[in-house]
């Protein structure tokens, strides 16, 4: 995906890649991979025994890859989306995460993977941050994408630094659970077939001395990737500084946790010398601008990250973080942010957030071999938008995807090959069917975790 023309002098036959868009052609494919892109109608008459994705009426393009969001969260969304990010995560998140089960874990992240198909996501990082220890109940998110046919990669964030005094017989045995639910993970995503694994750290101030040195040990030893949150919030940086004496992201590379490849959530507060060291390490950065905006956490510097080498994918973060997994939304969210903070409309543009979105996202995973962009060899996870005034008109494909396009416009989804949205529709997960199931289940949380009373409505109002 590299530079773009104006729209006026850009190619508009059919079939012609437009830096990962494909305007009015298709995508021949074989076994589950992309073989050849360009106009429907000579592939169609080249190969008319071999699957062809899209009909030449549309816009096709690579499957969107969300760097970090908490699909588990799902069956909490709508609480606390006035709070910031430390009354949210002290009243909300810990009270629920301590009662949540590996059947929720599934369920919520099938509810929340139907929308992130219906949003034009192929691929998710996602991290389950949950305090029910010894419940093994992350293994439910595995359990949820598989059901989805989603691609997805999935962590254990695990927070235990007041579960248990330093050096006490208790602290091991948190250490010993949390690490064997690593393993756990790890075993079942083995097994998994599109769904991968990566150690994951809620983050640095949430955990202990002995859990972080636990999981650097394991990382290093098993070769281990790590997905983390770093510099989400200003009191991060104070906290750390009493704490270590040091922020979060020296910390982070002096415990060792950076010699492993490592997609950080957030980054919006790093300082020079931070950014200095993303990039000698190699840090991918998911930003998640919907997030950031709605827990008022700041804004990621994402020109600045990007001018000094660090790869920067996009994320919805999590379903109750965000209160929403439309990508497509986050994707236009994150070139409005950019553009109103620096008060300059060409900060980034819309080539730029498309490539986040999608190539950048797959080499933030290291997936970037597999996906991210429509080339032969590549598995076939492609989009196809079709059908609405969203992108009837299409001067410019890339700029009316970032700028125009909604969950609305998404015709098709292929995952792998495999059709997984047709005709606007999810055929992995029955969309009502889904949300009956979940139901009763979102009410047994809340009035489980003791953040609401049977038949009442969360204390403190709707957030």
């Amino acid at each position: 995906m590299a530079g773009l023309a104006p729209p006026h002098e850009r190619d508009r036959t059919p079939g012609v890649h437009l830096d990962g868009v494909v305007a009015d052609g298709a995508v021949l494919v074989r076994d589950g991979a992309v073989v050849e892109v360009a106009a429907y109608d000579v592939l169609r008459a080249e190969h008319p025994d071999l699957p062809v994705h899209g009909d030449g009426t549309g816009v096709v393009l690579p499957g969107l890859v969300s760097t970090h969001t908490h699909l588990s969260e799902a069956l909490a969304t709508g609480m606390g989306s006035e709070l910031s990010l430390f009354e949210w995560g002290e009243g909300i998140v810990g009270p629920l995460g301590a009662v949540l089960t590996r059947e929720d874990a599934a369920e919520g992240t099938a509810l929340r993977a139907v929308e992130m198909l219906l949003s034009g996501v192929t691929t998710v990082n996602d991290m389950f941050c949950h305090g029910h220890l010894g419940s093994l109940a992350t293994l439910g998110v595995v359990d949820g994408l598989e059901r989805s046919g989603m691609r997805g990669v999935v962590s254990f964030g695990p927070e235990d630094v007041e579960l248990a005094e330093p050096g006490t017989a208790r602290q091991g045995e948190v250490v010993e659970t949390v690490m064997a639910e690593h393993h756990a993970l790890a075993a079942r995503t083995a097994t998994a077939g599109l769904v991968d694994f990566r150690m994951g750290v809620g983050t640095l101030l949430g955990q202990s001395d002995a859990l972080l040195a636990a999981g650097v040990a394991a990382a290093q030893e098993h070769g281990w990737a790590v997905h983390t949150h770093l510099a989400e919030v200003r009191e991060e940086l104070t906290t750390a500084q009493h704490r270590w004496g040091r922020r979060t992201v020296p910390h982070a590379e002096a415990i060792g946790l950076l010699d492993v490849p490592l997609v950080a959530g957030h980054a919006v507060w790093v300082t020079e010398s931070d950014v200095a060291v993303l990039a000698r390490r190699g840090v991918a950065v998911a930003h998640n601008p919907v997030a950031n905006m709605i827990l008022a956490s700041g804004v990621c510097p994402v020109p600045r990250l990007r001018a000094a080498g660090v790869v920067v994918g996009i994320g919805t973060d999590g379903a109750a973080s965000n209160d929403s997994q439309d990508m497509l939304g986050a994707v236009k969210a994150a070139a409005l942010l950019q553009k109103v903070h620096h008060l300059d409309a060409q900060v980034v543009d819309a080539l730029d957030v498309l490539t986040m979105a999608t190539i950048d996202g797959a080499r933030a995973l290291g997936l970037d071999h597999l996906v991210g962009s429509l080339e032969p060899g590549k598995r076939a996870d492609v989009v196809l938008l079709q059908d609405t005034v969203d992108v009837a008109v299409l001067h410019d494909p890339v700029s009316q995807v970032v700028y125009g396009a909604s969950p609305r416009s998404v015709r098709s989804v292929w995952v792998d090959g495999r059709l997984v949205v047709d005709d606007h529709r999810c055929l992995t997960v029955d969309e009502a069917a889904q949300v009956a199931r979940c139901r009763p289940l979102v009410e047994r949380i809340a009035v489980g975790s003791g953040l609401r009373a049977a038949g009442h409505s969360v204390a403190g109002g709707s957030r």
